[in-house]
């Protein structure tokens, strides 16, 4: 059982932004009328992801505008946002879906229906419009913030170059279990238009993670020419970059991990590290570092990434 965290940041009423100018709710444009790249940064992927709240209402509430280009502002899933409650703060992540595993053509062509799949739908021509991309996460856990993109060279430029977070997971084969924003459409291949990155920046309701993803959200629009800003040169050789090897799925109630697990733990290849239904998931190399292991044994939902350090 996860214990409640201290809620140091919680939502507010962001109804005020919900009339936006592109048509579709809770989604905000500017253009500056001159050449340069379209950036998306979004927010509320998952409802209880309030630090993407925070950078968003940030850049809206002072002004933000670009220089050159042009720059969307979203709110993803504001349905499961206003779903919170502080006595359950983690069961408003979704309502049916994952909205960050639902960007394929086969799902969101289908027919199958839910608010994730409605709400996609109606984003699909924002993320297809970008040419960058800022998805704004935090982690149920109070870990060290990181990066997540494809191993493809255009992403990992920008993420060293911004320099936070300071820790990298580079996905060589997509996320192993579904389809994220990050992957959808133009987005997906090795000619994509430009980075498209998750920003995972710390425990969901600590004022730090609210303040880190509002500094990654400015240094991402700097980064791309959008506004000027001063930002620190990263230090060589801080960055750390782990590989994702393995993505597992919970199968069963009785999931459990051989010990607590909060992320960044390590295993020697062949060691145990969870039970999962009648498999047995173990580390499949030397210094198998985890991220990201489910704190509720909910059949359907990820259970474990498996990575290793990238040299």
């Amino acid at each position: 059982m996860t214990p409640t965290p201290t809620l140091e940041v919680l939502p507010r009423d962001i109804s005020a932004y919900r009339q936006g100018n592109t048509g579709i709710d809770y989604v905000h444009r500017f253009e500056s009328g001159k050449p340069g790249p379209h950036v998306l940064v979004n927010a509320l992927t998952h409802g209880n992801e309030i630090c993407g709240m925070v950078a968003a209402t940030h850049l809206l509430d002072t002004g933000v505008r670009p220089k050159i280009g042009t720059l969307t502002v979203s709110f993803a899933h504001v349905e499961a946002y206003e779903a919170f409650d502080a006595a359950k703060p983690f069961d408003n992540r979704q309502i049916v879906h994952n909205l960050n595993r639902i960007w394929s053509d086969e799902l969101l062509d289908g027919s199958e229906d839910s608010p994730e799949l409605r709400r996609a739908r109606a984003l699909r021509p924002v993320v297809s419009a970008a040419d960058h991309i800022l998805d704004i996460h935090s982690t149920s856990q109070d870990v060290v913030p990181f990066w997540v993109y494809p191993d493809f060279e255009r992403n990992a430029r920008v993420a060293l170059a911004i320099g936070l977070p300071s820790v990298h997971l580079v996905m060589p084969n997509g996320l192993g279990n579904g389809t994220p924003l990050i992957q959808h459409g133009r987005h997906a291949g090795e000619d994509a238009p430009g980075a498209a990155l998750v920003a995972e920046c710390g425990q969901h309701f600590k004022q730090s993670a609210a303040d880190l993803a509002t500094e990654v959200a400015l240094r991402f629009l700097a980064h791309f020419g959008l506004i000027e800003r001063d930002a620190p040169t990263p230090a060589p050789g801080a960055q750390r970059r782990f590989e994702l090897l393995q993505t597992h799925v919970i199968k069963s109630t009785d999931f459990h991990f051989v010990r607590p697990l909060i992320g960044f733990e390590t295993f020697a290849k062949g060691e145990l590290i969870a039970v999962n239904g009648p498999d047995e998931i173990r580390a499949p190399c030397d210094d198998c570092t985890v991220f990201m292991p489910a704190q509720r044994a909910i059949v359907g939902r990820e259970a474990v990434y498996l990575t290793r350090p990238m040299v």
